[in-house]
């Protein structure tokens, strides 16, 4: 709400929401947002979401235990006037963007450790395991166990700039960045990736394991790389050596207009 402030952005011109993931520190301040500033904004306004794994009850691991990592309430969100649209299928957003839907996972990548995740719903808050598309839940799943998170309908948001190719938005690349990127292309049918932004979720990948997907992502035919989040100063250094004339760095508040 802060920086809302000092960039002087005005809410009344979004379009649309699209959350990524159920992660906490993506959605966390959605509702303070929503109830300070709905009223300015279109009466329809939709929420796009991969699918049901976004509404699951998270959890951090620690020495000591599990703690809370945040559920997002659908039930406030429905208060606030705001329509949630689940599909792990691609989806286009307002006629101009797109998603991604779950992305496969076809690549060397692996989930890199994070959060642990619970299914089922309690009091309301939740994810049901009868609203999932195509997954087969363990008998520990159903019970309600914690789980290391696969993150299996998080999305990337997409758009095509014309002959320039596409801009591919991560928010965290849990899925893997690589499959991400195919993904967009596999929906698309469009091979030129122009832009790459958002987080990679490489902060915690051994070396070997950096350099890997750095070397498949050298293999696109990218014009422009800007990480940022969990990206990780790894990435970013190993970027500086490996692609730095297509390395863009950023910033809280930067701001980037793409053209076709």
């Amino acid at each position: 709400m802060n920086n809302l402030a000092l960039l002087k952005i005005d809410v009344t011109g979004v379009d649309a929401l699209i959350l990524s993931h159920g992660h906490f520190d993506h959605f966390g301040g959605l509702v303070g947002f929503l109830e300070a500033q709905r009223a300015q904004m279109r009466k329809d306004l939709r929420l796009y979401t991969g699918g049901e794994d976004n509404f699951c009850h998270r959890l951090s691991r620690n020495p000591s235990g599990f703690t809370d990592f945040g559920t997002l309430d659908r039930r406030k969100l429905k208060s606030l006037g705001v329509q949630s649209v689940l599909s792990e299928v691609p989806i286009v957003v307002e006629g101009h963007a797109f998603t991604t839907g779950a992305v496969p996972r076809t690549s060397i990548e692996h989930v890199l450790p994070n959060s642990w995740v619970e299914v089922g719903i309690k009091d309301g808050l939740g994810c049901d395991a009868n609203a999932y598309m195509d997954h087969h839940f363990t008998a520990d799943e159903l019970a309600g166990k914690p789980q290391p998170d696969q993150h299996w309908h998080e999305q990337a948001t997409c758009f095509r700039l014309g002959d320039r190719g596409l801009v591919v938005i991560s928010s965290c690349g849990h899925a893997g960045i690589i499959n991400t990127l195919r993904r967009a292309q596999e929906i698309t049918g469009v091979e030129k990736i122009y832009a790459l932004v958002g987080g990679f979720h490489l902060a915690p990948a051994p070396d070997l394991y950096l350099r890997q997907v750095m070397a498949e992502l050298k293999k696109f035919d990218l014009e422009h790389v800007l990480p940022m989040h969990c990206s990780g100063q790894n990435f970013i250094d190993l970027a500086k050596q490996e692609m730095p004339e297509k390395l863009v760095l950023c910033t809280t508040g930067s701001r980037f207009t793409f053209t076709a």
